[in-house]
């Protein structure tokens, strides 16, 4: 059939498209998509249970533009789960044990992207390891007591480069080593070390320290915090320390009396990568335990699309776009 040259047609501009994944699944781009922006959010690391523990550290948060795929095709997403949090083995005079790391998440395109689940929180009287787990962002440690036989002193969990941050720890080389546990690292920032106070007293003073801040994403048009550290546990009646934003949960604390109020450990928010919050050493319940990472969470952004590619049309498409009055 003969050709005709002539301007193109008004062009046909297909709206962009954001695919949220709460869960593993498979993510298929438009016919004419031929890269992505991306966030990528692992699971966050449990906390520590009971005495001191530590917060767990955010799952690893990775986010760019320009990832190249193919249109209309299918890539594997996985979506990590966070991890579990450390058990309380009654008595409480037994150690308790430390948290699990978080799952990794992963972007399956023809250039994978992985984020790494964040570091397990770990407690004073935890497996005879000197370090609290690494990840995404670092887990963060509790302090040791001087009648416990393990390394001394306690150090954090580091984080992934471009990733995250370390968590907190408490290293006071006081003789009774007392005092909360360090916070998990977060996205934007490490976590904090517990307050401590050498003399032991007054309780106020043995607080968990927060879990480090997540960082911001607007991918999906919203401003949205994701990735924050799990607050660590307090010590007797002081105050476990907070989450960080972005979905970290607070640390466990407190005890009767005005010294400060009772807080049970809480889990990273779910689909958010936050670490779990640690169990403390409150008085009486809830139980000192602490909490499990919130889950991970993954979001493909692809542009609008002008679908129009050439100005050359065929004698057919030139009589109806005649027709509707849009050829010139």
């Amino acid at each position: 059939m003969p050709r005709l040259i002539g301007a193109a047609l008004n062009p046909v501009l297909l709206p962009e498209v954001i695919t949220t994944f709460n869960s593993s699944g498979t993510f298929t781009t438009q016919p004419n998509t031929t890269e992505v922006e991306y966030l990528v959010v692992a699971g966050g690391g449990g906390g520590a249970s009971y005495y001191y523990g530590g917060g767990g550290g955010a799952g690893g948060f990775r986010t760019a533009t320009g990832n190249p795929v193919s249109g209309g095709s299918p890539y594997p997403v996985t979506v990590g789960a966070g991890g579990a949090a450390g058990a309380d083995s009654p008595p409480r005079s037994a150690p308790e044990t430390n948290g699990s790391s978080g799952s990794n998440s992963v972007l399956g395109t023809p250039s994978p992207i992985t984020s790494t689940g964040g570091g397990f929180g770990a407690g004073s009287g935890g497996p005879t390891t000197a370090t609290a787990g690494n990840g995404g962002s670092g887990g963060g440690y509790g302090i040791a007591q001087a009648s416990q036989p393990y390394p001394f002193p306690k150090v954090a969990g580091t984080g992934t480069v471009g990733q995250g941050n370390p968590g907190g720890t408490n290293n006071t080389p006081s003789p009774s080593h007392v005092g909360g546990g360090g916070g998990g690292g977060g996205a934007s920032a490490a976590g904090a070390n517990a307050i401590n106070n050498n003399a032991g007293s007054p309780y106020v003073l043995l607080v968990g320290g927060d879990g480090g801040a997540g960082s911001p994403s607007t991918i999906t048009g919203s401003d949205v915090s994701y990735a924050g550290g799990g607050g660590g546990g307090g010590y007797y009646q002081a105050a476990g320390g907070a989450g960080g934003v972005g979905g970290g949960g607070v640390g466990n604390g407190g005890g009767p009396g005005p010294v400060a109020p009772v807080t049970t450990a809480a889990a990273g928010t779910a689909n958010t990568g936050g670490g779990g919050g640690a169990g403390g050493h409150v008085v009486s319940s809830p139980p000192a335990l602490g909490a499990a990472g919130g889950s991970g969470v993954v979001i493909v952004k692809e542009a609008a699309v002008n679908t129009d590619t050439s100005n050359c049309w065929d004698l057919r498409t030139v009589f109806r776009a005649s027709a509707a009055g849009n050829w010139s």
